[in-house]
């Protein structure tokens, strides 16, 4: 069965850290590109980070900028998101997107070839 899991996620308190992953089952993450979304409960989705297919190029919005780090290791199909500081605003589950094919850029795509189920991160006292 071709799919991404996420992993990762749990109750953490503000200012610490999580690390997640993103994991395809059935394919190897070459050539893909990889997104990370999350929605917090009454907020729509936010794109905010992705890596590239080709060149491993990486993106983050102004929110997470400096305190979250994406990397891929294809040996292992999978995309880890390293999240530090962590704020109660990060609250939110948490998903991951792949897209295949070579970009110049890998956010906003829009068109994802696969798309995991999520995982919860809360952050509270």
């Amino acid at each position: 069965q071709l799919q991404l899991v996420e992993s990762g996620g749990g109750l953490v308190q503000p200012g610490g850290s999580l690390r997640l992953s993103c994991t395809a089952s059935g394919f190897t993450l070459d050539y893909y590109a990889i997104t990370w979304f999350r929605q917090a409960p009454g907020k729509e989705r936010e794109e905010f980070s992705c890596i590239n297919s080709a060149d491993d190029n990486t993106y983050y919005t102004d929110s997470v900028k400096g305190r979250f780090t994406i990397s891929r290791d294809n040996a292992k199909s999978t995309v880890y998101l390293q999240m530090n500081s962590l704020k109660p605003e990060d609250t939110a589950v948490y998903y991951c997107a792949a897209t295949h094919g070579l970009f110049r850029r890998c956010q906003s795509l829009y068109e994802y070839d696969y798309r995991g189920q999520g995982t919860q991160v809360t952050v509270s006292s």
